[in-house]
Protein backbone atom coordinates (compact mmCIF):
# COMPACT_ATOMS: atom_id res chain seq x y z
CA UNK A 1 0.00 0.00 0.00
CA UNK A 2 1.23 3.52 -0.80
CA UNK A 3 1.91 6.00 1.99
CA UNK A 4 -1.36 7.58 3.08
CA UNK A 5 -1.87 11.36 3.36
CA UNK A 6 -1.20 12.73 6.84
CA UNK A 7 -4.79 13.90 7.35
CA UNK A 8 -6.15 10.52 6.31
CA UNK A 9 -4.02 8.75 8.93
CA UNK A 10 -5.22 11.26 11.52
CA UNK A 11 -8.86 10.67 10.60
CA UNK A 12 -8.40 6.88 10.62
CA UNK A 13 -7.26 7.18 14.23
CA UNK A 14 -10.41 9.21 15.01
CA UNK A 15 -12.58 6.64 13.22
CA UNK A 16 -11.14 3.80 15.26
CA UNK A 17 -11.72 5.55 18.58
CA UNK A 18 -15.33 6.37 17.71
CA UNK A 19 -15.99 2.89 16.36
CA UNK A 20 -14.48 1.26 19.44
CA UNK A 21 -16.92 3.18 21.64
CA UNK A 22 -19.83 2.03 19.47
CA UNK A 23 -18.64 -1.56 19.63
CA UNK A 24 -18.79 -1.34 23.42
CA UNK A 25 -22.54 -0.68 23.21
CA UNK A 26 -22.97 -3.65 20.83
CA UNK A 27 -23.48 -1.70 17.62
CA UNK A 28 -22.43 -3.94 14.71
CA UNK A 29 -22.78 -1.82 11.57
CA UNK A 30 -22.47 1.86 10.72
CA UNK A 31 -23.01 4.06 7.65
CA UNK A 32 -20.54 6.68 6.42
CA UNK A 33 -22.97 9.50 7.21
CA UNK A 34 -23.15 8.30 10.83
CA UNK A 35 -19.37 8.36 11.19
CA UNK A 36 -19.29 11.78 9.52
CA UNK A 37 -21.86 13.21 11.91
CA UNK A 38 -19.94 11.99 14.96
CA UNK A 39 -16.70 13.58 13.74
CA UNK A 40 -18.16 16.72 12.10
CA UNK A 41 -16.87 15.91 8.62
CA UNK A 42 -18.60 14.93 5.38
CA UNK A 43 -19.76 11.43 4.40
CA UNK A 44 -17.81 11.86 1.15
CA UNK A 45 -14.60 12.34 3.14
CA UNK A 46 -15.27 9.21 5.18
CA UNK A 47 -15.90 7.12 2.07
CA UNK A 48 -12.75 8.48 0.38
CA UNK A 49 -10.60 7.62 3.38
CA UNK A 50 -11.98 4.11 3.62
CA UNK A 51 -11.58 3.55 -0.12
CA UNK A 52 -7.91 4.50 0.25
CA UNK A 53 -7.43 1.58 2.63
CA UNK A 54 -9.39 -0.76 0.36
CA UNK A 55 -12.57 -1.02 2.39
CA UNK A 56 -16.16 -0.63 1.29
CA UNK A 57 -19.46 -1.16 3.02
CA UNK A 58 -22.82 -2.38 1.77
CA UNK A 59 -25.84 -0.31 0.82
CA UNK A 60 -28.06 -2.34 3.13
CA UNK A 61 -26.00 -2.32 6.32
CA UNK A 62 -23.01 -0.02 5.84
CA UNK A 63 -19.63 -0.91 7.37
CA UNK A 64 -19.12 -3.77 9.77
CA UNK A 65 -17.60 -2.04 12.80
CA UNK A 66 -15.41 -4.82 14.17
CA UNK A 67 -13.96 -5.54 10.73
CA UNK A 68 -13.23 -1.86 10.10
CA UNK A 69 -11.50 -1.42 13.47
CA UNK A 70 -9.31 -4.42 12.73
CA UNK A 71 -8.39 -3.15 9.26
CA UNK A 72 -7.47 0.31 10.53
CA UNK A 73 -5.28 -1.33 13.16
CA UNK A 74 -3.35 -3.35 10.58
CA UNK A 75 -2.65 -0.18 8.62
CA UNK A 76 -1.72 2.45 11.20
CA UNK A 77 -0.30 0.26 13.99
CA UNK A 78 3.09 -1.37 14.32
CA UNK A 79 3.19 -5.14 15.03
CA UNK A 80 5.24 -4.17 18.08
CA UNK A 81 4.44 -1.14 20.25
CA UNK A 82 6.11 2.12 19.36
CA UNK A 83 8.58 3.19 22.04
CA UNK A 84 8.13 6.77 23.19
CA UNK A 85 10.10 9.31 25.24
CA UNK A 86 8.96 12.60 26.76
CA UNK A 87 11.58 15.36 26.78
CA UNK A 88 10.75 18.00 29.38
CA UNK A 89 9.01 16.69 32.48
CA UNK A 90 6.96 19.68 33.60
CA UNK A 91 3.18 19.92 33.98
CA UNK A 92 2.44 19.02 30.35
CA UNK A 93 4.98 16.20 30.50
CA UNK A 94 3.24 14.85 33.60
CA UNK A 95 -0.14 15.02 31.87
CA UNK A 96 1.18 13.12 28.85
CA UNK A 97 2.83 10.55 31.12
CA UNK A 98 -0.46 9.89 32.90
CA UNK A 99 -2.38 9.62 29.65
CA UNK A 100 0.07 7.24 27.98
CA UNK A 101 0.42 4.97 31.01
CA UNK A 102 -3.27 4.87 31.92
CA UNK A 103 -4.77 4.33 28.46
CA UNK A 104 -4.25 1.32 26.25
CA UNK A 105 -2.64 2.21 22.95
CA UNK A 106 0.09 1.15 20.56
CA UNK A 107 2.47 3.58 22.28
CA UNK A 108 4.79 2.41 25.06
CA UNK A 109 6.38 5.18 27.14
CA UNK A 110 9.88 4.03 28.10
CA UNK A 111 11.81 7.17 29.13
CA UNK A 112 11.52 10.70 30.47
CA UNK A 113 14.18 13.41 30.14
CA UNK A 114 14.71 16.60 32.11
CA UNK A 115 17.42 18.97 33.38
CA UNK A 116 16.10 19.31 36.94
CA UNK A 117 18.36 17.36 39.38
CA UNK A 118 15.32 16.74 41.63
CA UNK A 119 13.54 14.91 38.80
CA UNK A 120 16.50 13.04 37.33
CA UNK A 121 16.65 9.48 38.65
CA UNK A 122 13.04 9.43 39.84
CA UNK A 123 10.56 6.81 38.68
CA UNK A 124 7.10 7.97 37.62
CA UNK A 125 4.41 5.42 36.74
CA UNK A 126 7.27 2.90 36.32
CA UNK A 127 9.10 5.20 33.87
CA UNK A 128 12.56 6.53 34.77
CA UNK A 129 13.49 10.19 34.29
CA UNK A 130 16.99 10.64 32.83
CA UNK A 131 19.21 13.67 32.35
CA UNK A 132 18.92 15.22 28.88
CA UNK A 133 22.68 14.67 28.63
CA UNK A 134 21.91 10.95 28.26
CA UNK A 135 19.53 11.33 25.31
CA UNK A 136 21.83 9.64 22.72
CA UNK A 137 22.59 6.74 25.05
CA UNK A 138 19.01 6.05 26.19
CA UNK A 139 17.43 6.52 22.75
CA UNK A 140 19.81 3.93 21.29
CA UNK A 141 19.60 1.55 24.27
CA UNK A 142 15.80 1.29 24.16
CA UNK A 143 15.45 1.86 20.40
CA UNK A 144 13.00 4.69 20.98
CA UNK A 145 10.92 5.52 17.90
CA UNK A 146 9.13 8.70 18.92
CA UNK A 147 9.67 11.72 21.18
CA UNK A 148 7.27 14.28 22.62
CA UNK A 149 8.84 17.69 23.18
CA UNK A 150 7.45 19.60 26.18
CA UNK A 151 10.58 21.50 27.16
CA UNK A 152 11.22 25.30 27.03
CA UNK A 153 10.98 26.47 23.39
CA UNK A 154 14.52 27.89 23.25
CA UNK A 155 15.90 24.36 23.59
CA UNK A 156 13.50 22.64 21.21
CA UNK A 157 15.46 22.82 17.94
CA UNK A 158 18.76 21.66 19.43
CA UNK A 159 17.02 18.82 21.26
CA UNK A 160 15.08 17.77 18.16
CA UNK A 161 18.33 17.61 16.17
CA UNK A 162 19.91 15.46 18.87
CA UNK A 163 16.91 13.12 18.95
CA UNK A 164 16.96 12.57 15.20
CA UNK A 165 20.72 12.00 15.22
CA UNK A 166 20.17 9.41 17.95
CA UNK A 167 17.63 7.46 15.87
CA UNK A 168 14.20 8.92 16.67
CA UNK A 169 11.91 8.76 13.62
CA UNK A 170 8.95 10.81 14.80
CA UNK A 171 8.61 13.97 16.92
CA UNK A 172 5.56 15.76 18.27
CA UNK A 173 6.49 19.32 19.16
CA UNK A 174 4.31 20.81 21.89
CA UNK A 175 6.50 23.90 22.26
CA UNK A 176 5.88 27.29 20.64
CA UNK A 177 9.13 27.00 18.67
CA UNK A 178 8.75 26.27 14.94
CA UNK A 179 11.11 23.42 14.16
CA UNK A 180 12.88 22.30 11.00
CA UNK A 181 14.20 18.75 10.90
CA UNK A 182 15.30 16.21 8.31
CA UNK A 183 15.26 12.44 8.58
CA UNK A 184 12.17 12.17 10.79
CA UNK A 185 8.48 12.98 10.72
CA UNK A 186 7.51 16.15 12.59
CA UNK A 187 4.08 17.02 13.96
CA UNK A 188 3.81 20.59 15.19
CA UNK A 189 1.11 20.94 17.85
CA UNK A 190 0.30 24.63 18.18
CA UNK A 191 -2.00 25.13 21.15
CA UNK A 192 -2.21 28.90 20.67
CA UNK A 193 -3.31 28.53 17.04
CA UNK A 194 -5.99 26.06 18.13
CA UNK A 195 -7.25 28.41 20.84
CA UNK A 196 -7.30 31.36 18.46
CA UNK A 197 -9.17 29.32 15.86
CA UNK A 198 -11.85 28.38 18.38
CA UNK A 199 -12.02 32.00 19.62
CA UNK A 200 -12.53 33.22 16.06
CA UNK A 201 -15.47 30.88 15.47
CA UNK A 202 -17.11 31.92 18.74
CA UNK A 203 -17.42 35.57 17.71
CA UNK A 204 -20.91 36.87 18.59
CA UNK A 205 -21.59 38.08 15.03
CA UNK A 206 -21.50 34.49 13.77
CA UNK A 207 -24.51 33.63 15.95
CA UNK A 208 -26.77 36.62 15.35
Amino acid sequence: MEILPERTVERLSHYRRVLSKLLEINKEYIYSHEIAKLLHITPVQVRRDLMLIGHSGTLRKGYRIRELISLIGTIIDNPEKYKVAIVGFGKLGHALLNYLTENESNLHLVALFDTNPEKIGTTNNNVICYSVDRIPEIIKRYKIDMALLTLPPQFAQLTANQLVESGVKGIINYTSSILSIEGAFLEQYDMIASLEKVAYFTKPEFYL
